[in-house]
């Protein structure tokens, strides 16, 4: 029998996961702990004067869409009104099947919206005026969406030079019912070989204190910055190598590398990876000193449209997935670390689904001190961010690794109306786990998978970054 479109039972199959999902998952807090959205935007409690603004702004998701069905740049991000804007993406969701996308923004129109129908060409003007209507209504600012999401933390992405201002006033105001935690994204002091790197470190230096001309002062600034963070709730970093890499280097040769930098010589792409081979390693072993988290997002190759960077700059629908990582190189760099006892808690993320397996094997290497899944497969990641994605990431970590212990989903996102990724990814968890039940694989106790599908959804993240919600 034909199942109605995306109902209370959307992607639930079977009754075992339909039980997981409505009695447990549901119900579950959301710990966002990595996302891309604008803390001032939180502390302000922005508006929006219409749907176009929080859908389309900035989601290069549906930009890369709206380009492949032919919308001219000018209506994507260009200066057309957001009204014909929000018209070529209904139009385009309209050839969308199979795409998250088309269910992401159902669910996001269900959840805050109330609009159950379908959007697309005929519909756009009647969800317009519908959305527009809605957003209008008291509650319906940043921190009144993020209420109704159910969501009690959220990490941002912070660069160390940054003040954490707005981190400051979310902690200090009553009003604000989610905790915003900075998180340390450190990309622009790792990326030497590119333009900005010498102007960064000047900026680094005033902003720490420390004037960086060499590893040893490169160290002692970025442990300042650390420090300030600490101080302002961080417990979690994050990076985005193109590719794994161990190359060390003598002191020596750093010095030289950073002193060419500098001076504005070209580094090698030798240089390149020594320099960040020895970068992640100083700021590994300062955050198990601290108790942080790591986490690597591995395997984008950015910004490969020279001529569309140049004319609308990075993040903008350019990027695409790289080659597999290099295992060997990835093992070698958890072993440096390992070695000497400061190996932190770690979560892996790539971008090409064909390093689920090896990831589950290589963290199976470095598993222990009585920490249940010290380190983690990150959630199926962007362009594997699709239900296909996700059932194969889950597969892989429940056939090498231990699933129970999985951390769960996050947005990666800068729209405060994707919290529903999280239902997304929920109903996926829990129809795979009841298919599982239902083909007699693992026994249909409710107590011990409801218990189990909590834990994934909320109560593991909170354990393993040791938030305090």
């Amino acid at each position: 029998m034909k199942k109605p479109f995306m109902d209370a039972d959307f992607l639930l199959t079977n009754e075992a996961a339909k039980d997981l999902f409505h009695n447990h998952a549901e119900k579950m807090p959301v710990v966002d702990y990595h996302c891309h959205i604008n803390p001032a935007e939180i502390a302000e409690d922005k508006r929006y004067e219409n749907i176009a603004q929080p859908w389309l702004a900035g989601d290069h998701y549906k930009w890369r869409q709206m380009r492949t069905n032919g919308v001219p740049e000018e209506s994507i991000t260009g200066s057309a009104g957001d009204r014909e804007k929000f018209q070529a993406w209904a139009e385009t969701l309209d050839r969308a099947i199979g795409n998250p996308l088309y269910h992401w923004s159902h669910l996001e129109l269900q959840r805050y919206f109330g609009y159950n129908g379908r959007l697309g060409k005929e519909t756009a003007e009647e969800v317009w005026e519908l959305c527009n209507r809605k957003l209008a209504e008291p509650g319906m600012g940043v921190r009144g969406i993020i209420e109704q999401s159910n969501v009690r933390l959220i990490c941002t992405t912070d660069d160390p030079i940054d003040d954490l201002r707005y981190h400051k006033q979310l902690r200090e105001d009553p009003s604000c019912k989610v905790k915003v935690l900075p998180a340390w994204r450190p990309d622009r002091a790792m990326n030497i070989e590119q333009p900005f790197y010498a102007d960064y470190l000047r900026q680094l230096s005033e902003v720490s204190g420390v004037e960086v001309s060499d590893f040893d002062s490169l160290c002692a600034a970025l442990s300042n910055r650390l420090d300030y963070f600490a101080q302002n709730g961080c417990c979690a970093s994050d990076h985005a190598p193109d590719c794994a890499f161990y190359c060390p280097a003598p002191r020596e040769k750093l010095d030289r590398i950073i002193a060419d930098a500098l001076s504005g010589k070209p580094v090698s792409d030798e240089d390149v990876r020594n320099y960040k081979t020895e970068f992640l390693l100083f700021l590994g072993r300062q955050y198990a000193k601290r108790g942080w988290v790591m986490q690597l997002h591995f395997g984008a190759v950015r910004n490969t449209n020279s001529r569309r960077f140049a004319q609308l700059g990075a993040d903008t629908g350019f990027d695409c997935m790289g080659n597999p990582l290099d295992a060997s190189a990835l093992a070698r760099f958890l072993d440096a670390l390992d070695k000497t006892g400061e190996l932190p808690k770690m979560v892996l993320y790539s971008l090409n689904n064909s390093d689920n397996e090896m990831i589950d094997t290589v963290i199976g290497c470095f598993q222990g001190e009585g920490i249940a899944g010290k380190l983690q497969h990150g959630a199926a990641w962007w362009f594997n961010d699709t239900k296909t994605g996700m059932e194969q990431q889950l597969t892989s970590l429940a056939n090498l690794s231990l699933l129970g212990n999985f951390i769960g989903m996050l947005t990666d996102s800068r729209s405060y109306l994707s919290y529903t990724r999280h239902e997304y990814f929920r109903r996926i968890l829990c129809n795979l786990i009841g298919r599982w039940v239902e083909e007699g694989e693992f026994p249909d106790d409710r107590a011990l998978l409801g218990q189990m599908v909590e834990d994934i959804c909320y109560n593991n993240v909170k354990r393993f970054f040791g938030f305090e919600v």
